[in-house]
């Protein structure tokens, strides 16, 4: 594996033999941390998020699996 920094971004090369499902894991990860970098939600946001989604879902798809 080898590490580069450039002025404007990380480079990591991988042997082609690395486990690209472990990889695509890591790579959402990733992703994850890029994308929430410099948000200022918390926890508490993003479970009352979280609930008022899925009780929009249920609301709209409920009858579908509830007899």
């Amino acid at each position: 594996m080898v590490i580069e920094r450039t002025k404007d971004e990380v480079i990591i090369r991988l042997p082609a033999n690395v486990n690209t499902e472990g990889l695509q894991r890591f790579i959402n990860l990733l992703a994850y941390k890029e994308a929430t970098a410099n948000s200022k939600a918390t926890q508490a946001d993003a479970d009352k998020l979280a609930k008022e989604v899925k009780k929009g879902w249920w609301a709209k798809n409920g009858s579908k699996y509830t007899k």
